[in-house]
């Protein structure tokens, strides 16, 4: 539990409450009975010098009033020492009633709203006693001497108990205060945790999705245009031009990827234009050679259905997965087909990926995960942040066919 120092008012109140002191000690002094001024000040001095000692070591007024308080050691033993000097007092000059006022407002901070009623009571049942039996003489009224003391304290114990009300929903509320504080801090952490981690998922899909994909062809490329090194100057360089144009455009998709821009593939054209030229470009890179040496790639497009406008983060989407796919079947699948279509129906779009490879297994992909079979599990990402649905139809050596079904009008897109 966090604890808070009392606050400026209660602290003027414990300074003006030793000025009080100050000032009533000296009125006792100054009052006391021709002959006894010596034996009050005695009496007073030693009332002053327990005071100031208790104030010193013990510190009562910088406890919290939540705190335990009124133990035997040292609060009642203080109080008691107190108490005693000040009756002594009383008893040599009436003046010294008047301290009974601040002491009372001692007993009750010092040993709490449980005991401090009871020294407050014991404190005006010896002022009243002091006033009825001493200073009263025979036909004076006596209700000053009683009702000055009880006025007192009831004062002294109502003044005491609001403040310490004051002082502990103060301290309540600075508690609220700081947790709420702390809790904006985690939350604030938690979002930045969130936004870093969605962005390093964004990332990874369209690298994946674009880059990967680029430098896949280029090695390909590369590969293709070394074997016919020395033998078929025309189709090298036609290999390295297709090669330098597969490097233009991944550089072109990595800054558009870092600035999280539409893809270039889909500036100032259609949805349906851009799977054209995906499958192009894929058909283009694979048109001597696979991964193994042997098999040309041909990839074709169609669409069902009458178009319907989509918003730019699911025309994004369906063509990064497009992408992916491509690209998976040009590395993984050595496929000699590839179908891609895109079928509109009134409230959904879905995008298939058909090839006739070799197919896998797909109980195994969540655990290639972040090694070869990260295309898989980002397509899946992507889908669920837009409120859709994935279906893979694979086994080893039947092909794979990818099904992707996206609302066209969902009730809240993200990347």
């Amino acid at each position: 539990m966090n604890s808070h120092p009392l606050p400026s008012p209660t602290r003027g109140l414990t300074v003006g409450l030793d000025v009080l002191f100050a000032i009533l000690i000296v009125v006792a002094v100054v009052q006391a009975p021709s002959g006894t001024i010596w034996v009050a000040a005695l009496s007073a001095g030693l009332f002053a010098a327990v005071y100031a000692w208790g104030r010193v070591a013990m510190r009562v007024y910088e406890r919290s009033v939540e705190a335990s308080r009124g133990g035997w050691w040292p609060d009642t033993a203080w109080i008691a020492v107190l108490t005693v000097l000040w009756a002594v007092s009383l008893w040599i000059t009436p003046a010294a009633l008047w301290i009974a006022f601040p002491l009372m407002f001692l007993q009750m901070h010092v040993l709490g709203p449980h005991r401090g009623p009871i020294a407050v009571l014991v404190t005006t049942l010896a002022g009243v006693a002091e006033g009825v039996l001493v200073q009263a003489g025979p036909g004076d009224p006596w209700t000053g001497f009683v009702l000055g003391p009880v006025l007192g304290a009831g004062v002294a114990v109502g003044v005491v108990l609001g403040i310490e009300a004051f002082v502990r929903e103060s301290q309540t509320r600075q508690r609220t205060v700081d947790e709420l504080t702390q809790a904006r801090r985690h939350l604030a952490q938690a979002e930045r945790d969130r936004a870093v981690t969605e962005e390093r998922a964004r990332l990874g899909r369209d690298i994946h999705d674009t880059l990967a994909q680029s430098l896949s062809a280029i090695e390909l490329l590369l590969r293709t245009a070394e074997n016919t090194t020395g033998t078929d100057s025309e189709q090298t360089r036609m290999l390295i031009g297709q090669a330098r144009e597969a490097a233009r455009d991944g550089l072109g998709e990595a800054r558009r990827v870092v600035q999280d821009l539409t893809p270039g593939d889909l500036d100032r054209t259609t949805l349906l234009d851009a799977l054209h030229r995906v499958a192009e470009r894929t058909a283009t890179t694979n048109n001597g050679t696979d991964a193994g040496g042997s098999r040309p790639l041909a990839v074709s497009v169609h669409s069902n259905g009458a178009a319907v406008p989509l918003s730019v983060p699911l025309e994004t989407a369906l063509l990064r997965i497009a992408q992916s796919a491509l690209a998976n079947v040009t590395e993984h699948a050595e496929a000699t087909r590839a179908r891609v279509t895109l079928s509109y129906e009134p409230d959904l779009v879905t995008l298939d990926v058909v090839d006739d490879g070799k197919g896998f297994d797909p109980a195994i992909i969540d655990g290639q995960a972040g090694e070869r079979g990260f295309g898989i599990p980002a397509i899946r990402s992507r889908i669920r942040a837009l409120g859709g649905a994935v279906a893979l139809d694979t086994a080893p050596g039947d092909g794979t066919a990818l099904a992707v079904t996206l609302p066209t009008h969902p009730a809240e897109t993200t990347r």
